[in-house]
Order: structure tokens, then sequence, then C-alpha cells
């Protein structure tokens, strides 16, 4: 499959200006305005259309951020968590099992050469850690939002879980059948035995019950 570039993807310009307002906003106040902070954004969304990814994309970055402004009410800092969720998988293949962390890392670095403040860059580089597990504490309203966020696929319609799942496989296509079948599965369970895989009031009156019979779908399916 041919790669294909950042700037092609149709929400390309609309996401760099979003990220410039975000980061513009999030830069401590010692830090020259003038200073352009598109090239930021671009690095990102270059890093977002590596060809290795098939749902690790730029539309699940566009999903996550979109999920997040629908929790805003819910989070403590809405910017902090806007700056984690375009971090949160800016570091990705599916071959290695540090993804998360090394997101934490490149927004550490990155944040700090960009003017972001060390209180506000260790909150981003925490939330995108906290995605390993998707297990905020109770009174992290900050995770609570990411996490639901990133989550908010599985509440997908059946159309929509169903591509979600075959691009996942996809990103796997190196591992053979049986042994994705295995791991995929134990990941299914590992969800469904959470008391509940959203934390916000919203998104788990409105996506659990759904996202529950998604999984439990996928499961069935991966056993028969």
């Amino acid at each position: 499959m041919p790669s294909i570039t950042a700037d092609a993807h149709p929400r390309y310009n609309a996401l760099l200006a979003e990220w410039s307002e975000l980061l513009r906003r999030c830069r401590a106040e010692d830090r020259d305005a003038a200073e352009d902070p598109t090239p930021y954004g671009r690095e990102l969304l270059e890093r977002w259309a590596e060809p290795q990814r098939r749902y690790h994309t730029i539309d699940h970055l566009v999903a996550v951020l979109a999920r997040a402004t629908e929790l805003t009410a819910y989070a403590h800092d809405p910017d902090t968590v806007a700056l984690a969720a375009w971090f949160h998988d800016a570091v990705y293949r599916p071959d290695r099992s540090e993804n998360e962390e090394r997101s934490a890392h490149l927004a550490e670095r990155a944040l700090r050469e960009a003017g972001v403040d060390e209180a506000r860059i260790a909150e981003v580089a925490r939330l995108v850690r906290l995605t390993v597990t998707h297990d905020p504490a109770p009174d992290d309203r900050d995770g609570e939002v990411l996490c639901d966020a990133d989550l908010a696929v599985l509440a997908g319609d059946p159309a929509a879980y169903a591509a979600y799942a075959a691009a996942v496989r996809e990103e796997y296509g190196f591992v053979p059948d049986d042994l994705f079948r295995t791991g995929r599965a134990d990941i299914l369970r590992r969800l469904l035995e959470l008391p509940r895989l959203f934390r916000t009031p919203y998104a788990y009156e409105q996506w659990e019950a759904v996202a529950r019979r998604n999984l439990t779908t996928e499961l069935e399916l991966l056993e028969a």
C-alpha cells in the first residue's frame, strides 16, 4: 500500500490551526508570542500518518479530540487533555510494547522545546502514560476524560466497530491468526472484567452498554 502524506488528509489544515491555537494558549507567559507553533503540529501529524498505522491514524486523533471536547465539562484542564490527546499515540509501532512510554517522552521533549511550562508538561506525560491501562483514579478528572475519549471507539455502531476491529487486525498483520485471536481475546476479556469501561457520567450512560455488547460479540466471534 503506498504511503499517504499527512497533508493529504482532509482535516490537515484545520488540525494545524487547532494545534496552533492550543499551543499558544498553553505556552508559558514569557515565551515569544510570535514564534510559529505549526512546525510542531506538522511533525505530529506526519507521525500520525506513518504507513504502519491502520487504526492509530489521523482519523483516530480526530475522533479522540472530538470526544474529549464532547466531555469537556468533566475535565479539570481541557487544554492539557487536548495536548495529551495529540501525543497519546504519537509514537506507534505495533510490534513494540513501549509506545505509550515513548509517546510520553516525545511529549516531554517537544513541549519543553515549544515553551510549555514544566507542570503542564508533567501532567501531559502522566496522562499519556495512563492510556496503557485506561484506569484513572476516581478523582482524576482529566484522566477520566482522556481515557473515555480514547475508548469511545468501542461504542460505535456495528459497522463502525467492525471497521475498527478490522483495522486493528491489519496493524497486527505480521502476527499469525491463532496467536492474534488468543491475544485479542485476552484483551477483550480484561476490558469486560472492568467494573466500568467509562468513568465520566455522560460516557457511562451513553456508551457503556453499547461498548460491552460490541466487545462481547467480537469475543464470541474470536472464540467460535
